[in-house]
């Protein structure tokens, strides 16, 4: 009797951890949807509210604040509240504030919803970032950045088909009622888990812990230590507005400098986040090394930024920013997996969330001078810009490397 009970307690935990990793998988495409609907909705957008080109900027810009303010302490709130609570929050928080853009009479309430966007995309993103890389499940961090490739390459055709039909507004009452879905469900995660650490005698579920371990980086000096932590979340900022400018100003690009259609705008645009999805699914299936992904990411995103400057055609300039989206794909998740490796799991507890916000910083802070670029020189400013993001980016990459040098990388798992 007693064994019976042993496996069926060890088949519902592994029934709750797999309904956890589903739901963190789809909390990621909702967490990209709407990162793919906002560039390509906004020549729309703006046509509606009758707002400048660079005023897109501004939106990110604000969103930003809150996702710093959040990412600044998700490791406590992830050690009092839970992972699950924590997303069902944020999932409230985006309903009500993509049900603000939906209903939104002019461009002013989009800027003030905007700041509740950032809270909810801040916590989803750092506290699944962290619950998953203190894991070492490298595979599924892979997965999890996928699922989120798969919401911005989705994104663009859900506005496509809106605007095709008449408006823009709806796809974002389409995403309401997905931030609804998800915050239920979250909940109904918090409660199965308790359950499962009541029956089991457990003082309570530990969502997104992990024991001791020895600290690489604790023979370090406190300047080390100090220049490792700048330097890192310095990779993620130029790094995050390096994706996110790009991804975000391809469809002002191509309409308004290539000339290209909406339907064949949103086809580009899906071209760049579908590269990135693809990608991110291929490392999970077929784990590489995760600094070997970082130099090659950045290499070549070098390269395909070059290319977009250069403005060979139409038809190549749109290649070179699907071949930029692949390039950059797993940069991201194997920089969050290189952190404990770097620093130890339980600093990187609080680092990685860090490192999270400075991502935020930098997607609305670079996207919003991107913009003032735009509006002060004209779009094809968005070439030689993400150029030289990208060459700061390698800089940037290669001084972490200098600073704090991997001498036993993790193996993929």
């Amino acid at each position: 009797m007693g064994e019976q009970r042993r496996r069926a307690g060890i088949a519902s935990r592994g029934s709750s951890q797999l309904s956890s990793d589903l739901l963190s998988l789809g909390s990621f495409v909702f967490l990209g949807l709407p990162d793919g609907m906002l560039g390509t909705a906004w020549p729309s957008m703006r046509a509606t509210f009758g707002a400048p080109v660079g005023d897109l900027g501004l939106i990110l810009l604000i969103s930003t604040i809150g996702s710093v303010l959040i990412t600044a302490i998700v490791g406590p709130l992830i050690r009092r509240l839970g992972v699950p609570a924590l997303l069902a929050v944020a999932g409230l928080l985006a309903a009500l504030g993509y049900a603000g853009f939906a209903a939104a009479p002019g461009l002013w309430l989009v800027l003030g919803v905007s700041v509740l966007l950032g809270i909810s995309a801040g916590g989803m993103d750092a506290g699944l970032n962290t619950a998953v890389a203190l894991t070492g499940r490298q595979r599924l961090l892979n997965l999890l950045h996928g699922a989120y490739g798969v919401g911005t390459a989705i994104g663009p055709l859900v506005v496509t088909a809106a605007i095709l039909t008449g408006s823009w507004r709806p796809a974002y009452l389409v995403q309401v009622v997905l931030d609804l879905v998800m915050a239920a469900l979250w909940l109904r995660q918090r409660r199965r888990d308790r359950a499962l650490a009541a029956a089991a005698g457990d003082p309570a579920p530990a969502a997104g812990t992990v024991a001791p371990s020895p600290q690489p980086s604790d023979g370090w000096s406190r300047r080390r230590y100090t220049g490792v932590v700048i330097a890192g979340m310095g990779v993620f900022f130029v790094y995050t507005g390096l994706e996110v400018g790009a991804g975000q100003w391809e469809a002002s690009f191509c309409r308004g400098h290539l000339h290209l259609s909406a339907g064949a705008t949103g086809l580009a645009v899906f071209g760049y986040w579908g590269a990135l999805t693809a990608v991110r699914i291929g490392l999970a299936l077929r784990p590489v090394r995760s600094q070997a992904v970082v130099r090659w990411g950045s290499g070549i995103g070098v390269l395909a930024c070059a290319v977009i400057w250069w403005q060979p055609g139409a038809a190549l300039t749109v290649a070179a920013f699907a071949v930029l989206g692949g390039a950059l794909a797993g940069v991201f998740p194997a920089l969050i997996s290189l952190t404990p490796v770097r620093l130890g799991e339980q600093r990187a507890r609080n680092v990685i969330s860090w490192q999270v916000g400075s991502a935020a910083a930098g997607g609305a802070g670079v996207s919003a001078i991107i913009g003032l670029l735009i509006g002060a020189s004209g779009l094809a400013v968005l070439g030689p810009a993400i150029t030289v993001l990208a060459l700061i980016l390698v800089a940037a990459e290669l001084t972490l490397d200098r600073l704090a040098p991997l001498s036993t990388p993790r193996s993929p798992k």
